[in-house]
């Protein structure tokens, strides 16, 4: 098997019949499968695809396990030397798929591979970011990278300045469609479930780093992207959370080595502005 395709869905049956009839309407030339997982969905997503895509692997979670949860299943349940990690709020282009195989055929010192995601209004959405080390972080929090968005030290973390028409080794692309190698998976390792929603692909690809594995961006492979389909539901809750997870990131990965004075000062930046963003949310919604 060449490409296994697993698709995380929760409460998305529309986004996901639009995602999956994409597949099969620009299906890859290589031998692939679909697995979808369900996270015990309350609005039909399951008996939509049993009722109308045939072919694929079903897996019907009992509870909402979460995006690495339920990816690591999904990657036990698939056999494809090569997985695509999909979100349910894309769809696939003409190309994009076989784009992303032969891109990690020709690059074997590949961990994974991103792709551009536009918007539906036809915008490239910013996909690409650096990992979140201190510097970057207390760039981000102090509004720095905003005020020199085009710097490439200010904007470090988010990588406002990063061209998106070229191929490049990068650190962490989006994970709402990331092509990830088997080999790689069996070297590093699947997702940490410490991270349920945010920041597991961030610390696999970190992870995937450490161990001397390369991670690109290629501009061939074009994915519409919602946006939000699921974590938007929620809104508030999501919000402690990433944040939760940056500072979960940061105990994991930098805890002891970095200066005590800045390691605190980085989690105190991350608590207030969570509880900003959540109050802020709150207001909104």
């Amino acid at each position: 098997m060449d490409l296994s395709i697993v698709i995380v869905n929760w409460n998305t049956k529309k986004y996901l019949a639009a995602c999956l009839g994409s597949i099969e309407t620009n299906p890859p030339g290589c031998e692939s499968e679909v697995i979808v997982i369900d996270n015990a969905s309350t609005d039909g997503s399951a008996q939509m695809v049993r009722d109308c895509f045939e072919g694929l692997k079903l897996i019907e979670n009992e509870a909402n396990l979460g995006y690495a949860e339920g990816n690591n299943r999904g990657i036990r349940e698939s056999s494809g030397e090569h997985v695509l990690l999909l979100n349910p709020d894309t769809e696939v282009k003409p190309g994009s798929l076989d784009a992303l195989v032969n891109f990690a055929r020709e690059h074997p010192d590949a961990a994974a591979v991103g792709c551009r995601l536009i918007s539906p209004d036809g915008k490239v959405q910013q996909s690409v970011r650096g990992f979140p080390d201190p510097v970057g972080v207390l760039f981000e929090y102090t509004r720095l990278s905003r005020i020199f968005p085009k710097s490439r030290l200010f904007g470090r973390y988010r990588m406002t300045y990063f061209r998106y028409t070229r191929e490049a080794e990068v650190d962490q692309p989006m994970g709402s469609c990331l092509l990830v190698s088997r080999k790689a998976i069996d070297d590093v390792g699947r997702f940490d479930e410490d991270f349920p929603i945010f920041f597991n692909e961030v610390d696999w690809l970190y992870r995937a780093k450490q161990a001397g594995w390369k991670v690109y961006f290629t501009p061939d492979a074009e994915v519409l992207h919602h946006g939000g389909a699921g974590t938007g539901q929620v809104r508030p809750e999501v919000t402690m959370e990433s944040h939760r997870a940056l500072w979960k990131f940061y105990e994991k990965h930098y805890k002891g080595r970095i200066p005590k004075p800045i390691y605190w000062l980085i989690g105190a930046a991350i608590s207030i502005n969570s509880l900003f963003a959540s109050r802020l949310k709150s207001v909104d919604r």
